[in-house]
Parts: structure tokens; sequence; C-alpha cells
């Protein structure tokens, strides 16, 4: 794949970065510029109810208890919760920033049923609602989705083989500490058809053609030791875990979209997902078949495959010709990185998809992950001899966070909010205590892509 030109580079993070113009009111006015965004926010806590508590404080709150942080008289779990609201804060200035129309939130944590937006709402009124730095403005969304969420819920088996059952996070369906750890929810400028909005939370792993229970197939890894009473060869799940295993680590959701051009309402559906990370994984390797997996999930269903039933029990994936995106951590890189690339790869390369963004000239690009990598090298620890840096959305150096549009959207621009030490914005990715980890907004980037909707 060929390199970004320096031209078309600095072009996309200006655009990113002017986002400005948009509106920010909550009626959103005809326009045929629509920006849809994905961001892995980091706002996954220690403990249930965490985030809650800091969303919840309003601006006076905020600005005393930073006040305190500022003049070193915190300690403890109140320092914990000052560094926690000023992360927040820079996130929302990010999403200020960007100013994206519809956007996934991934690890957004929640009870785990995802059926109240109380923290959404908290999120949008006590910190997007209010101008996080002078040259910028607040921002809100009418729109707000919770979903459930597979991590933190406990199986009833031993996935782990460790000889016990619901004794920590790799006995539940999704990893997570707690039910609804690293949860996703959904905000939007736009109406969605709430009634129209499938899961998959529950659909299951060995339903998907050409699935099966993973192998044990690292057999001489120190590191991933084979258990007890499991041999090389044989599978890893037992016959009962396997049967119910969801194919989903949080889960899959068709959201549909309305927006309104005018005097024509056109429908966009948002596929958003964040599937495992293919790393710690045991002797069968099975986060990286996991990984895989949920990937490809996507690639039927906008093939509208029939296999897939949702959580309500309607078959099918998605109607041909309807138009879509593919959003979200998906935890996996077409060029490197641990896992499995084919499912990726596929995605990208796929007829379905609108090729300039996935592999032309609108990939989604910055100047701060190149910067990163080549100069920050204790930041950046991983994959810094990429030959495309300007791609990476995370510190790891790898393209894990992804926006992947129908052939039939018509995408004009992209980005990814990582700015350099020279652009406006570096403090939210850069602190010289913090470095560019969670302490100051996240390990990922929100990357954005524009498109122009027939009017």
């Amino acid at each position: 794949m060929k390199l970004i030109p320096k031209t078309l580079l600095a072009a996309a993070i200006s655009l990113g970065l002017m986002a400005g113009c948009h509106s920010n009111n909550d009626s959103k006015a005809p326009d045929p510029m629509v920006r849809f965004a994905t961001f892995n926010l980091s706002f996954d806590r220690t403990a249930p109810g965490m985030l809650s508590g800091e969303l919840a404080l309003d601006r006076a709150a905020q600005d005393a208890l930073l006040a305190r942080l500022a003049d070193g008289t915190l300690s403890g779990a109140e320092k914990t919760r000052a560094l926690d609201v000023q992360q927040i804060r820079n996130i929302a200035e990010i999403i200020q920033r960007t100013r994206p129309d519809v956007f996934l939130l991934n690890e957004f944590d929640n009870d785990g049923k995802g059926e109240s937006t109380a923290d959404l709402k908290a999120f949008n009124d006590n910190y997007l609602a209010h101008a996080q730095h002078g040259e910028v403005q607040a921002i809100s969304y009418p729109v707000m989705q919770n979903f459930a969420t597979n991590t933190g819920l406990m199986s009833g088996h031993d996935l782990n083989l460790d000889g016990k059952r619901n004794s920590g996070p790799d006995d539940a369906w999704g990893f997570g500490n707690y039910h609804g750890q690293y949860a996703f929810a959904l905000m939007s400028k736009y109406p969605i058809d709430t009634k129209g909005i499938r899961t998959f939370q529950h659909f299951k792993w060995k339903d998907m053609p050409g699935e099966t229970n993973p192998v044990i197939d690292d057999c001489n890894n120190p590191r991933a030791p084979i258990p007890a009473g499991r041999q090389c060869g044989e599978p890893w799940y037992d016959a009962a875990a396997w049967e119910q295993f969801p194919l989903s680590s949080k889960n899959h959701a068709d959201v549909p979209v309305r927006i309104k051009q005018g005097n024509k309402e056109e429908v966009v559906h948002f596929l958003i997902s964040h599937p495992t990370p293919p790393i710690f994984g045991n002797a069968a390797r099975h986060n990286v078949k996991h990984n895989r997996a949920e990937v490809a999930f996507w690639q039927d269903y906008v093939e509208s495959a029939s296999y897939m039933v949702d959580d309500a029990g309607k078959a099918g994936g998605l109607p041909q010709g309807a138009r879509f995106v593919i959003a979200g951590d998906l935890n996996a890189d077409p060029q490197a990185g641990d896992g499995d690339l084919s499912a990726i790869q596929d995605l990208h390369n796929h007829v379905l998809v609108n090729q300039a963004v996935t592999n032309g000239a609108l990939i989604p690009v910055s100047q701060g992950g190149p910067e990163c990598l080549a100069s920050q090298p204790d930041l950046c620890k991983r994959n810094n001899n990429r030959t495309t840096p300007e791609r990476i959305t995370s510190s790891s150096g790898l393209q894990l966070d992804h926006l992947i549009p129908s052939a039939n959207l018509n995408a004009i621009a992209s980005g990814v909010f990582w700015p350099a030490s020279f652009e406006p914005g570096y403090h939210l990715v850069y602190d010289a205590q913090l470095g560019i980890a969670k302490g100051v907004s996240s390990d990922h980037r929100l990357v954005w892509v524009d498109f122009e909707l027939d009017q």
C-alpha cells in the first residue's frame, strides 16, 4: 500500500482540527456533510460505579476537586478521582474539537445491561456541554444509546481451566472485572431507529459457519502452558461451555441512523463492536481466533448472510444495498500485530467497502502518530518500524480503531485526532508527567470520516 502524500496528510489533520464549523445545536440543520467517528475513551474503571460518580460531578464540583489536586492536598481515592475527572475533561475536549455528528464510545463502563442512559446524559451535561478550552466550543448530543455487554458476565464455567468456576475475569464470557466494564455506547445529533436496532450479544460462536472449539495448538510455549487434564491437539473448552459461548466479547449492534437532508431521509446502519484483543492468550490461542471471528462477522453481515440470529430472534444480515459504517476498536491491524490479520484484511479489501477509506487516498491519518513512533519510543514502545506510521490509532503503534464505510457512501475527508507537538490540541495526547497513555486522555485516538449524502 502506498504512503499518504504529505499534502493530503496535512489537509486531513486541518479538517480534523478546524471542524468547529459544525453546529452545536441539538436540532441538526440540514447539512449534506455528516461526520461519523469512533473513539475508545478508556473510561474503564477499577470498580463498578466509579465512572458514574465521576460523570455526575457538576462543573463546580469538578473545579473544586481539580484545585485541590493542583495544590497537592489530595491522596488515595480522592486523587484518583481528580485524575479521572481531568481525563474525562480531556476526552470531552477532543470530542469538542473534532465535533462528530454520530460516534461510538468504546470502553464506556455501564451496569452490564445498558438499559439506562443516565451516565451518558451526565457526560453530555457536565462535560461536553461546557467548553473545555478557550479555543473550542461546547457541544451537545440529544440522542444517546447504551448497550448490554458480555464483559464481566460470569459464564458459570471454568473457562481458563484453573480448576475454579466464576473465579475472575477470565471466567466471564468477555474479559471484565465486573459486569459492564469495557462496555460501549453511542451518541448522535441525528435520530436513530430504536425499534430497528439489532444486537447480537447472545449469538453463539459455534453457530458461525466454519467456527470450531479452539484447539490447543501452541504446545511448547512456557508462557501459555497446557493445563492439567488437556493435551496438545485437544479442544480448549469443554462441550457445555462451547455450546453456550457467545461470539461477541461485548456485543455486536446494528444501529440505523436516520439522517435527514432537505426533504429526503437517508438511513445509515452504524455497525458497532469492540472485539477482544488477540493477546493474553492460552495454549489454544483463543483470543487470536476469537478476535478473527468477531471481525469476520461483519463481513458476513454486510453480505446479507442468513445464519446470524439477533437477540430478538430475527435471522439474517443487512439488506442488500443498505448503506453502512462499520466502526470500533476492532483490535486488528491489517498490516501488523499479534492477531490473525486475515479477517481485517478481507474487510478492508471487500467489494462492498469504500476502498478510498480503507486502501486509498482517504485512509484516516495523523501527524502525531509518526512523531510518537519516531521521537518518543519510550511512549510508543511497539511496532515503531512500520512503513505506514501515519495510520496508527493507539500507543501500541497499531491501526486498531476503524471506520469502514460502504462503497455506496460518498466519503470526502477523514482523519485521526493525534496532534503532533506543533499542532493545536497536543496537550490532549501528551503530558510531561503522565506521558501519552490513559492518564492524559486515552491510549487510543478518535478516528473520523466525513460523508456527503444525497440531497
